[in-house]
C-alpha cells in the first residue's frame, strides 16, 4: 500500500502567508484605507485632523505628511504611502496629500482589472508608459516665468497657494510675503537650516515677523547679568565652545603640600587661566560673548565691568545660524583670537517677545540667515503654523530653481487626463483600456477638492470635461467662488516640479503595490526578538 507523502513544513508555524490575486486585492484595499485618512485634508476647505499619540501629545495638522508619520501603520504594503508622502515632503514640501490620494485612486482604478484576472504586470508596464507621456506633456503645458519683478511675484502667488488650505489660509498673503523674503535672504545654495523658527506664544497671528538677521530666546543666565548693556551699535562677536568658569577640583586627585603658600599658588593659577582667557577675549575687541558651554558668574561680573554682554549655553543651532549671518567662527580656544575670526553685526538689542526676552542680531555682514517669530494664541496652532510655512518655504525654494508654473485647483490634473484619454485612442489592444484607467485616475484631485468644500462634484467634472474638450486647458475650479474658472488667470499656481514628483511618486508606488503577490509575516515572539536558532 502506498504510504501518504508527509506534508512539507516550509515555515516555521504561526506564520502568516498569504498570497496570489487576494493578496493584492487586500493591498489595494488597504492603500485605500490609508489615503482615506488624509483625503479631506485636501485642498482650500481641506479639514484637520486631531492626533494623539500613545504619549499623550496632541497634534493638529493639514499636512498629508505629518499626519501619516505619526499614524502607526502595521500593514505591510500601507506602509509604502506613507513613504510617498515623506518623499514628497523632503522633495519639494507641498502636494503630501494629493500624491497619496492619487496613488490610491491609480490602485482603486486597477482593482477591477485585477479581479477580472489581468496579470499586475501588464498593468505596470502600461501605467509606466502613460506616466512617461504624462510628464512630458507636463513639461510642454509648464509655462517659465521671467523677469525679477514677475519672480518674485509668481513666488508669492505659489506660496499662497500652498498656504490657502492650511490653518493659517485666512492671513495667507502675509505669511507668503514673509516666506519669500526669507528664502531671498538665503544664499545659492538655500540651506533650509539657516531660517529659524521660533515659536512664541500669544500675541496674534500678525504679530509674527521676519527677523533680516539672528533672534534666539535669552540664554540662561548668572548674577551681573542685568548690568550689561543690552544694545550696541556695530558690536564684534565672539563665538565660543569654551566653559568660562571655575570647576570643582576632582575628588579624586591627590596633591602634595608642603606650606600654605603653595595651595594658594595653586588656587590662583586657576583663578589666573580664567582671567588670562577673559583678557584675550576683551583684548580682541569682542563686545559679544556667545558661547555653546556656560559662561560662570565670576566671568558674567568680568565682562559687565568692561560694558561687555555675554551669553553661555546657547543651542548648537542658533550659533551656527549666528555664524552663517554675522561671519567668524566658533572657536574652542582663546590662544589665537583675533579680529579675523570676530563676526559683526549692525546692531544688536534685548527685546521682550509675549513671556520672554530675545536677543536680535541684525544688519549682519553676510547676511544669509534669517530668523521666524511666530506668534499665536496656542500651543498647537503655532506649531501648525510653523508647519505650514516649512512647506511655504519649501515650495518657493523650488520654484525660485525651477522657475517654472502650472495651474493648480484641478487644472493641470484635468488637462493631462484629457490628454491621456485622447493618446490612448491611438494605442491598439487592451492596453488601451489601462491607458483609460490611468487617465481617469487624475479626475479624483478635482473631484476630492469639491466634495471637500461640499460643491456638487458630477455637475464641476461635467463643466471641467467639457471645457478641456473644448481646449481651455487651464479650466479648474475655483473653490472660493465655487465656479469652474481660468486657474491660471484666477493665479491658483504652483511650480510644475510639484506636480511632476507626485506624479512619478504615485505610479511607482502604485506599481510597487500590484507587483507584490504575496506577504510572509514572521511570528512574533512574546520578547519580541527573533526565533532561537535564527540569525538575529
Amino acid at each position: 500500500v502506498k504510504m501518504m507523502a508527509p506534508p512539507i513544513i516550509l515555515l516555521k508555524d504561526g506564520t502568516e502567508n498569504k498570497q496570489g490575486k487576494q493578496q493584492i486585492i487586500s493591498n489595494i484595499n488597504a492603500c485605500s484605507v490609508v489615503a482615506d485618512s488624509v483625503r479631506t485634508t485636501l485642498g482650500p476647505r481641506g479639514m484637520d485632523k486631531l492626533i494623539v499619540d500613545s504619549k499623550g501629545k496632541t497634534t493638529i495638522s493639514n499636512d498629508g505628511a505629518t499626519i501619516l508619520k505619526l499614524l502607526d501603520i502595521v500593514f505591510p504594503a500601507a506602509v509604502v504611502m506613507c513613504d510617498i508622502a515623506k518623499s514628497q515632503d523632503a522633495e519639494v514640501g507641498d502636494g503630501t496629500t494629493s500624491v497619496v490620494v492619487l496613488a490610491a485612486e491609480l490602485l482603486k482604478r486597477s482593482k477591477p482589472f485585477i479581479d477580472d484576472g489581468v496579470h499586475p504586470q501588464l498593468l505596470i508596464r502600461a501605467y509606466s508608459k502613460a506616466s512617461q507621456e504624462a510628464v512630458r506633456y507636463l513639461d510642454s503645458l509648464a509655462v517659465k516665468i521671467e523677469g525679477e519683478a514677475a519672480l518674485r511675484d509668481m513666488l508669492v502667488k505659489c506660496a499662497m497657494t500652498t498656504l490657502s488650505s492650511k490653518l493659517v489660509s485666512a492671513e495667507r498673503e502675509h505669511f507668503a510675503n514673509m516666506c519669500v523674503d526669507a528664502v531671498n535672504i538665503l544664499d545659492e545654495r538655500l540651506t533650509l537650516d539657516m531660517i529659524g523658527m521660533k515659536r512664541v506664544p500669544g500675541g496674534s497671528l500678525l504679530e509674527s515677523r521676519l527677523v533680516r538677521g539672528i533672534a534666539f530666546q535669552k540664554a540662561f543666565s548668572y548674577a551681573g547679568f542685568e548690568m550689561q548693556p543690552k544694545t550696541y551699535a556695530k558690536p564684534l562677536i565672539a563665538l565660543l565652545n569654551i566653559e568660562l568658569e571655575l570647576k570643582a577640583e576632582k575628588e579624586n586627585a591627590e596633591m602634595r603640600i608642603a606650606s600654605v603658600d603653595e595651595f594658594q599658588k595653586i588656587v590662583d593659577a586657576e583663578w589666573n587661566i580664567l582671567y588670562d582667557k577673559l583678557k584675550k577675549i576683551h583684548e580682541a575687541g569682542a563686545k559679544i560673548v556667545l558661547s555653546k558651554l556656560p559662561i560662570g558668574d565670576v566671568a558674567t561680573q568680568w565682562f559687565a565691568d568692561r560694558d561687555m554682554f555675554c551669553a553661555g549655553r546657547i543651542p548648537q543651532e542658533d550659533l551656527d545660524r549666528t555664524m552663517a549671518a554675522c561671519g567668524g567662527s566658533i572657536l574652542t580656544t582663546v590662544s589665537q583670537i583675533s579680529k579675523e575670526v570676530l563676526g559683526e553685526c549692525d546692531k544688536f538689542y534685548e527685546q521682550q517677545v509675549g513671556s520672554e526676552r530675545y536677543n536680535f542680531f541684525e544688519g549682519c555682514r553676510k547676511a544669509q540667515a534669517c530668523t521666524i517669530l511666530l506668534r499665536g494664541g496656542s500651543e498647537q496652532f503655532i506649531a501648525e503654523t510653523e508647519r505650514s510655512l516649512h512647506d511655504a518655504i519649501m515650495i518657493v525654494r523650488r520654484a525660485k530653481k525651477n522657475d517654472s508654473i502650472v495651474a493648480g485647483g484641478g487644472a493641470i490634473d484635468m488637462e493631462l487626463s484629457k490628454h491621456l484619454r485622447e493618446h490612448a485612442k491611438t494605442i491598439a489592444g487592451k492596453e488601451q483600456f489601462f491607458w483609460q484607467a490611468f487617465a481617469r485616475s487624475f479626475e479624483i484631485i478635482p473631484q476630492q477638492l469639491c466634495y471637500n468644500a461640499g460643491i456638487d462634484a458630477t455637475d464641476v467634472l461635467n463643466k471641467l470635461r467639457h471645457k478641456h474638450a473644448k481646449g481651455e486647458k487651464w479650466a479648474g475650479i475655483d473653490i472660493h467662488s465655487e465656479e469652474v474658472k481660468d486657474n491660471m488667470m484666477a493665479c491658483i499656481w504652483e511650480p510644475s516640479l510639484v506636480k511632476k514628483n507626485a506624479l512619478i511618486s504615485a505610479v511607482e508606488a502604485t506599481c510597487l503595490v500590484l507587483s507584490i503577490d504575496q506577504t510572509i509575516k514572521a511570528p512574533r515572539t512574546p520578547s519580541g526578538g527573533t526565533l532561537p536558532g535564527f540569525p538575529q
